[in-house]
């Protein structure tokens, strides 16, 4: 959706009736999906291709190799386009995106111009939310010229991964100002016991035009760096919770969080470090 059609949506009431059509019954997404799974969708991989940020060169494959639009979309890229600092106290991007991040208080995060929300509602579950008081909440919005695929930025244990059903926002601010769109779309929830950060929460989380959040099936072990899963087609946010006093991360992301401004990282680099008692306490 365009800029105008995202106004009518979110800020005239005739947009808002449509509501249930457009982010409750996953029409579109079901529509766009299949659409772009088609081998008639090859003719749209070039329009993609041709947006800077795509980077279409840092692909595995030519662009004249793949079947879809979805498959060009869902591309992995040459591992060396995208090193990996293997430090063990490097806390590490797990994605592509544009991040924020927002201190947790009593529960609770408060974007500064978004609408609030819990930590209970945004993981489902009282308990676990009790885990990251205190801590930090990083959230790299992905738009749809990111790498959409994402992986683990250290050696952990998986849990089981939950599924939480919801609606499809789109992850645009335009949305966020308006809606709870993290504790109201489609996600799903990984706790990790991290080697080098205790435990941290990945979520992500659904959006217009992303029908679907296709994680590789995993318990047990999982390596840095390793890859965790993707989304198919459109915009789409990956959020980490990390515990309070694991992580020291570079206070630019804050600042910048306050200033109204997106911080772009990349897949693998790192945005901060082991929290120095812990490292202290190692050597």
């Amino acid at each position: 959706m365009g800029d105008g059609a995202l106004r009518f949506a979110y800020e005239t009431l005739a947009g808002r009736t449509l509501w249930p059509l457009l982010f409750g019954a996953k029409f579109c997404s079901a529509v766009m999906g299949w659409r772009y799974d088609s081998p008639r969708s090859r003719s749209s991989i070039a329009a993609l291709a041709a947006i800077p940020g795509c980077r279409a060169d840092e692909a595995e494959k030519p662009i004249s190799e793949y079947a879809s639009f979805n498959e060009f979309f869902t591309r992995r890229i040459k591992s060396e386009n995208r090193p990996i600092d293997m430090t063990p106290e490097a806390y590490t991007a797990p994605c592509d995106g544009l991040l924020s991040v927002y201190p947790i208080e009593n529960g609770t995060v408060v974007p500064v111009k978004q609408s609030r929300y819990t930590i209970a509602d945004l993981l489902g579950s009282e308990e676990k939310a009790k885990l990251f008081e205190g801590g930090t909440c990083l959230v790299f919005r992905l738009c749809v010229d990111h790498y959409h695929r994402y992986a683990y930025n250290d050696d952990c244990e998986v849990s089981t991964p939950y599924f939480i059903k919801g609606k499809l926002h789109t992850v645009r601010p335009i949305a966020l100002e308006k809606v709870r769109v993290f504790t109201t779309n489609c996600r799903e929830v990984t706790l990790m016991e991290t080697d080098n950060f205790g435990t941290i929460a990945q979520i992500e989380v659904g959006a217009m035009l992303v029908g679907k959040i296709k994680n590789h099936e995993k318990t047990g072990r999982a390596k840095r760096g390793e890859e965790k899963g993707m989304f198919l087609y459109g915009g789409s946010t990956v959020i980490q919770l990390v515990q309070a006093g694991r992580v020291d991360l570079e206070e630019d992301f804050f600042r910048n969080t306050h200033e109204y401004f997106e911080t772009p990282v990349v897949w693998g680099e790192r945005l901060g470090t082991t929290h120095n008692d812990l490292k202290e306490a190692k050597l």
